[in-house]
């Protein structure tokens, strides 16, 4: 074997070790992440799969390994934007994960499926940086960075987001659904 292809072979190696490593430290962060944005378990692991497939793939255009996390979750995000649009994608049903809150049964669990239904009203785009901002608790410059967009566009995600959430909360207490 030559000097330049046991180079090859070593430096090949070392990458995949880097991104092994890389990769399981944001292993259930990404996959906490996909299903805060996708509601259904095996749309977020197979989301995350897809994504650290994509990532691999990839890997070679990733300039600083020190901004891996950053990269890999706009890959994720993008993934999980692909899935909601998708024509399979639906709403799934939680009921059977909600655990009973002392003292009242069912106020707990009545209000994760009021949210759970609000948030399936939002659009791919909203539920996204709904996710970003309140699940991940990333500032908006930070999620217009992340998404490669503006931050006004971020703003106006939000705003509307929360809007349509809303609504859809003051409709389910108009119908009497506990909160």
């Amino acid at each position: 074997m030559t000097d330049r292809r046991s180079a090859e072979l070593i430096n090949s190696s070392e990458r995949g070790e880097t991104f092994l490593r890389l990769a399981n430290g944001q292993l259930h962060s990404s996959y906490r992440l996909a299903r805060a944005i996708l509601r259904d378990p095996a749309e977020a692991e197979d989301a995350t799969h897809d994504a650290f497939v994509r990532a691999w793939q990839k890997w070679s255009t990733l300039r600083d390994p020190q901004r891996f996390e950053q990269w890999f979750e706009r890959i994720l995000v993008n993934t999980c934007r692909d899935r909601l649009r998708s024509a399979r994608m639906r709403v799934p049903d939680i009921s059977h994960e909600i655990t009973q809150a002392p003292g009242d049964a069912f106020a707990r669990a009545n209000d994760r499926e009021v949210v759970a239904n609000a948030l399936a009203t939002l659009s791919p785009e909203q539920r996204v940086v709904v996710a970003l901002r309140y699940y991940r608790d990333l500032p908006v410059d930070e999620i217009a960075s992340r998404l490669d967009i503006p931050a006004g566009t971020v703003h106006s995600r939000l705003h509307y987001a929360l809007k349509r959430l809303h609504a859809a909360i003051g409709t389910a207490d108009d119908k009497g659904i506990a909160r």
